[in-house]
């Protein structure tokens, strides 16, 4: 009787337990730039980067909304990798929509052009009304729920290989270099984000050779189950040796219409040992059918329109997720890995 007393009290326990949550990741259609925000379990929320000012606050407005739809009051953290315009851009409109209490960044620009100048005192004047912090690789952001390490910083890698990772890296024998980038890409904050076994990567403009550092002569990072592409897609970025040594099973490209998307870096996705699918923002219209993703996983086909589709990943807490075509109701599910 006693021991059946037991199992009747855990049973009765087990069922007022909270249901495990998900993480939630919103692909924005900014146009070309980026705008990612993800929902942690906890609730708390990180967005990485705000997309262009200007365009009548459409791009804060198209985050306010996605923030909206995942009931998202205010941005705990947004990271903003790098002080270019379809990144740090949308800030000053998205403060006025959202409040946003932490501020993520590599420190001072390196550009010292006019509109470089503009943007980051912008950014400045607004990140003063937060908490602003200045990440090297290495670092974490404490947001509940989720493991966000730094990888990349001010042109900096991390120089230790992540837990799991530091294997010598075969595909470094036939990399090959590119010339020296001294503008604010190659200064992008990267990041990898954890939810248990589940493992996305996002490295904002990062460019070729500063990937190079994290994959060569080992691989510091190990494999991902997401691989936000880099650079919207650019063939300044994306090289053979970061992909294919990431090994990413799905990809999603935040490219534009006539932005990125470029078909060197498509193929070197498409290309890459185990990937079983690659969604896109927009259908690339310079790269022709061969270098883009069937439509059934393209969240905007009009080159001309103003759609503002978006794409959401649903993470389970056992490494399984599914990705969402906002424009076709379209949902693909992916088991977690063996």
């Amino acid at each position: 009787m006693r021991a059946l007393l037991v199992i009747c009290l855990s049973l009765a326990g087990a069922a007022v337990l909270p249901a495990a949550k998900d993480l939630e990741i919103y692909f924005i259609d900014v146009e070309g730039g980026q705008a990612t925000l993800f929902v942690a379990p906890s609730g708390e929320s990180m967005l990485i980067d705000t997309g262009w000012s200007g365009h009548n606050s459409r791009d804060a407005g198209r985050i306010a909304a996605a923030a909206k739809r995942a009931g998202v009051k205010k941005i705990d953290y947004l990271i903003v990798t790098h002080y270019h315009e379809d990144h740090v851009g949308g800030v000053p409109q998205l403060a006025g929509k959202l409040p946003i209490r932490n501020f993520v960044d590599h420190g001072a620009t390196v550009e010292t052009d006019q509109r470089a100048r503009e943007l980051y005192n912008a950014y400045t004047e607004y990140s003063a009304k937060g908490n602003r912090m200045q990440v090297k690789p290495g670092d974490t952001i404490p947001i509940k729920g989720l493991e966000v390490t730094v990888l990349t910083a001010a042109g900096a890698h991390i120089d230790k290989a992540l837990a799991g990772a530091g294997q010598a890296n075969p595909l470094c024998a036939d990399a090959k270099l590119r010339d020296r980038d001294d503008t604010e890409n190659a200064q992008s904050v990267g990041t990898l984000i954890a939810f248990g076994s589940f493992r996305a990567i996002d490295l904002g403009d990062l460019t070729w050779n500063k990937e190079h550092d994290l994959v060569c002569p080992e691989n510091k990072l190990g494999t991902v189950d997401l691989y936000i592409v880099s650079h919207h897609g650019s063939e300044l970025s994306g090289s053979p040796a970061l992909v294919h040594t990431l090994h990413p099973r799905v990809a999603i490209m935040d490219n534009g219409a006539r932005k990125g998307g470029s078909p060197e870096a498509w193929q070197t996705i498409h290309s890459s040992p185990g990937l079983e699918d690659i969604w896109q923002l927009h259908y690339a219209v310079g790269a022709g059918k061969e270098n883009n993703t069937a439509d059934t996983f393209i969240a905007n086909l009009n080159d001309e329109g103003d759609e503002g589709n978006w794409i959401r990943v649903t993470v389970r807490p056992d490494g399984s997720f599914t990705v969402y075509n906002s424009r076709n109701k379209y949902s693909k599910a992916y088991a977690p890995k063996g």
